[in-house]
């Protein structure tokens, strides 16, 4: 559950608790040099499991993730080739069972449309431990089916992410590094199951409780 909302609801953006939201659109541009991909520390550091280096050599290899969760399953294909940075902090902490026992702790159903995980604590303010850049903003859009990456601000990335359910406006602030396709039937499920309201109309913890069992990685 949110403590207070890091992100205000508006028509037009979603600034999150710890983590704001975004998409990306279908065909951006290439990502930024590796080079510019550091992992910084910062706080918190909530069920910590180090800080990954990045090696850009890995980092490329593309690779599906799937979530098990108490609703069923979301798999999503990882954007190696647009957003590396992201991608490989995602797969590091899903490696080291980061998400494992955590929950999805935000749904909105109001002008924008997303579930909000990545947070072990569950109130929207926790984190990895380290910040890194954003990534794939340029002609970022946000369809069904979007991932990408919650923030606090211009490169404040860590651990949460958010689902796109449903089509959703929101400004390019928000790096999308992945793409559902399997499971977002799961998601609308979630949503039609509705929210709290605890964070304003149409924004709050999900009806329906999304735990994270674990996080699977798979090599495409």
């Amino acid at each position: 559950m949110l403590r207070k909302p890091s992100a205000l609801l508006a028509a037009s953006a979603l600034l999150l608790l710890g983590t704001a939201t975004q998409a990306a659109a279908d065909t951006p541009p290439p990502a930024a040099p590796s080079a510019a991909c550091t992992y910084t520390p910062a706080v918190p550091a909530d069920n910590f499991k180090g800080i990954p280096v990045f090696d850009p050599v890995k980092a490329a290899k593309p690779y599906s993730a799937t979530l098990r969760t108490g609703q069923g399953p979301i798999t999503f294909r990882a954007l190696t080739d647009k957003a590396p940075c992201t991608t490989y902090s995602f797969k590091f902490l899903a490696q080291h069972d980061y998400f494992d026992g955590s929950h999805c702790h935000r749904l909105t159903t109001a002008r924008i449309y997303v579930l909000q995980c990545g947070d072990p604590t569950g109130t929207g303010s926790g984190g990895p431990g380290y910040s890194f850049p954003d990534e794939n903003l340029t002609g970022a859009t946000y369809p069904a089916g979007t991932v990408a990456m919650a923030n606090a601000g211009p490169n404040t990335n860590g651990s949460q992410f958010f689902f796109v359910w449903k089509d959703t406006k929101l400004p390019p602030a928000y790096t999308p590094f992945g793409k559902v396709t399997a499971g977002l039937d799961v998601l609308q499920k979630i949503a039609a199951g509705g929210e709290d309201d605890q964070n304003g109309p149409g924004d709050g913890f999900p009806t329906l409780p999304v735990n994270i069992k674990r996080v699977q990685i798979k090599s495409r």
